[in-house]
């Protein structure tokens, strides 16, 4: 099961940073979270996968998880691992920003079909721009977005832009489990 104490404490050693930094929304922060420091530990990889699971399996499993290439790949990978040594198989999928120029040229890659239901995951949302960019290109493979799962909410917009787009949303962890105050949302 899920251990949020053990996430916190490994995202806050290996992965939360502070000075002067420039986010991928072009957002200016004090601190910053390298995701891929806990996503590619193995230790992190297995909490990171057991708290999704236990987020899916409440709600109900949809029939695959993916996002957006490179940042979601070890979360879905995990997850998909996970979800087999649980007995709950999930399948995985990934979304290229860019078609590859061969082979099939599609931005979406793995055994799904239009028709599935997905979660998009993610490392870390702040206004949600990738995982909507991920959404959308789901949506026009023709798979249904049923979720939206982050690791660590940065709770600057993400979850408003979701909500405005009728997509359920949930992390495991906001900043606030680092004692960091957000911004007014």
């Amino acid at each position: 099961m899920y251990d949020k104490e053990a996430l916190t404490a490994l995202i806050r050693h290996k992965a939360l940073r502070f000075g002067a930094f420039t986010l991928t929304s072009g957002k200016k922060a004090s601190y910053y979270l390298d995701g891929k420091q806990v996503t590619l530990d193995p230790n992190g990889a297995r909490l990171i996968a057991e708290g999704i699971l236990d987020l899916l399996v409440k709600d109900g499993l949809p029939d695959a998880i993916g996002g957006m290439s490179i940042g979601a790949d070890p979360i879905s990978a995990a997850v998909v691992t996970m979800s087999a040594v649980r007995g709950t198989p999930i399948a995985g999928f990934m979304v290229r920003r860019e078609p590859k120029g061969h082979g099939t040229n599609q931005y979406i890659e793995g055994p799904v079909k239009p028709g599935d239901k997905v979660a998009i995951v993610e490392d870390v949302v702040t206004t949600g721009g990738s995982s909507i960019a991920a959404i959308e290109r789901a949506v026009a493979f023709g798979l249904e977005v049923v979720r939206v799962i982050a690791i660590i909410d940065r709770m600057e917009g993400g979850a408003k832009t979701f909500a405005d787009r009728g997509v359920p949303f949930a992390s495991l962890l906001t900043i606030r489990d680092f004692g960091i105050q957000p911004p007014e949302e």
